[in-house]
């Protein structure tokens, strides 16, 4: 008979709840406070747990370090010595000067050297970063450092798009907006013809 619990296989399993410090809970009262809103009434009482758990989610790549997910590679790829891709990877973060969130998607992409990684592992080194305060510059530089780092290829492309809410949401107010960086790197960066090609890979 399979086992059909909560805790069965791959079966979603909700995350336990965390304890929020009431210090954590009145510095969001004490801003609710000073937005004119009045973090007592029926709607905001428990506002304040929801925003610190929140946080903790959005902030939990403090938490790990991304470069762990490339410890485990392969180099039995029957000779395959072309470029690796995976496109239009959806993320959100978060800026570190307004705290908004930032939405977009990246696309990341490399030249194996000896060694291949699995593909989901590129996904977990951008979340793992991109779950942190952030600027896009920086974001896009780490996660080609650390594919270039760990995974020794002969080059690495990243290329991420963002719509910025400390932009669209607020004092410009400009919607629709979407900032683009990207960080070449090895063979990608000295040679033209491989940066033509893997950025028309990625749709550019």
């Amino acid at each position: 008979m399979t086992d059909k619990s909560p805790t069965a296989g791959d079966l979603y399993r909700p995350q336990p709840k965390i304890d929020v410090p009431d210090d954590v809970q009145e510095a969001v009262r004490t801003l609710l406070r000073w937005a004119g809103e009045d973090p007592e009434r029926e709607g905001l009482v428990d506002t304040p747990k929801r925003v610190a758990r929140a946080w903790a989610e959005y902030a939990k790549g403090y938490n790990e370090d991304p470069a762990s997910h490339l410890a485990r590679t392969f180099e039995e790829v029957g000779g395959y010595d072309e470029i690796v891709l995976l496109r239009d990877i959806p993320f959100q973060s978060h800026c570190e000067h307004h705290m908004a969130p930032i939405i977009g998607k990246a696309s990341i992409a490399y030249l194996p050297g000896k060694r291949v990684v699995g593909i989901s592992k590129l996904a977990r080194v951008l979340h793992g970063f991109a779950r942190r305060l952030q600027v896009q510059e920086r974001l896009t530089a780490q996660v080609a450092d650390c594919i270039w780092e760990h995974l020794e290829p002969e080059g690495v492309a990243v290329v991420i798009e963002a719509s910025h809410a400390c932009m669209t949401a607020r004092g410009v107010n400009t919607p629709g907006v979407m900032m683009t960086t990207s960080r070449m790197m090895g063979t990608f960066r000295k040679d033209e013809r491989s940066r033509k090609e893997v950025l028309a890979l990625m749709g550019y």
